[in-house]
């Protein structure tokens, strides 16, 4: 029987990690260990029943976690991912083994066009949008000096972060009503930034200007915005992002002595989504283990 109240810095997988040897990083499939999505352990208590939610970067890491737990809860999911068709077909298995619908929507969300079509898919699907999650990201591998931080590079992950946020929000609003919520997925970077991913830190930094100046014009019209906004975390970003050296120690130096795992995150996502955080808006949720957002 699992201990009901377990020390938290026990209780998920501590560095030293195993040398990540997957030939497609970013794949969650190929890590070791697995992150924990909460798949054994979430238990959900309707509190997101049948309300729709357009969840981005949901094939992996914090996005599957969170679209298991709000299949959990009662919703039905639109699952946005890049090219990782075995990552998203998992998800879309543990979604319906939830009792709701999955629909699976590749592409790159650097693309405005793109960014239309999955709201305009999600729509057609669903027929409204109560939850949009802006959780994808693009982390490049992490550089020694700041010249190699090339324009191509830093335009992408402008792109892919921060711009898509805009795209999306533009496209879902006509068709999400009062009640309904956006949660964007921040960072501690936004507030510790790490110079050899200069370029991620800076859009989790946009972020949360974009969450806070967002949420005071949409909860005039009833919509609450909000942030999650992690420390370190065991998702694909961390093998394709950073040496081998600091991937077999990642998460050692945070206060927990270790990184979270993605079903550590989840349960943020389900409060600010639900009606137990109806009077929360504009806000910046940390999940990091002890690391100070300030």
């Amino acid at each position: 029987m699992a201990q009901k109240n377990p020390n938290p810095r026990t209780a998920g997988p501590k560095p030293p990690f195993p040398e990540q040897t997957q030939p497609h990083p970013g794949h969650e499939g190929q890590m070791e260990p697995q992150p924990d999505y909460g798949e054994q352990s979430y238990k959900g208590l309707g509190r997101l029943t049948d309300r729709v939610a357009l969840v981005t970067g949901g094939d992996s890491g914090i996005g599957r976690a969170v679209c298991l737990a709000f299949a959990r809860e009662g919703a039905d999911l639109a699952v946005s991912f890049l090219n990782e068709g075995d990552d998203a077909n998992h998800v879309k298995r543990v979604v319906e083994d939830a009792g709701r619908k999955a629909l699976l929507l590749p592409g790159d969300l650097s693309l405005e066009a793109h960014c239309r079509k999955v709201v305009e898919d999600t729509v057609k699907r669903y027929g409204r949008i109560d939850i949009l999650v802006n959780n994808a990201a693009f982390q490049g591998q992490a550089v020694e000096k700041f010249e190699d931080l090339d324009a191509e590079r830093v335009e992408r992950t402008f792109r892919t972060n921060i711009l898509a946020m805009f795209h999306l929000v533009r496209y879902a609003l006509p068709h999400m009503k009062a009640g309904a919520t956006i949660i964007n997925t921040a960072s501690i970077q936004a507030y510790q930034p790490s110079p050899g991913i200069l370029d991620y830190a800076s859009t989790k930094g946009a972020i949360v200007a974009f969450t806070k100046g967002l949420a005071q014009d949409l909860i005039k019209r009833g919509i609450r915005v909000n942030a999650v906004a992690p420390g370190p975390v065991w998702t694909p970003l961390i093998p394709q992002s950073f040496s081998a050296d600091k991937v077999k120690e990642f998460g050692a130096k945070s206060a927990m002595g270790r990184p979270a795992q993605p079903a550590e995150l989840a349960p943020s996502y389900v409060f600010l989504a639900s009606d137990e955080s109806r009077f929360v808006n504009a806000e910046v949720l940390g999940v990091t283990g002890g690391g100070v957002l300030a």
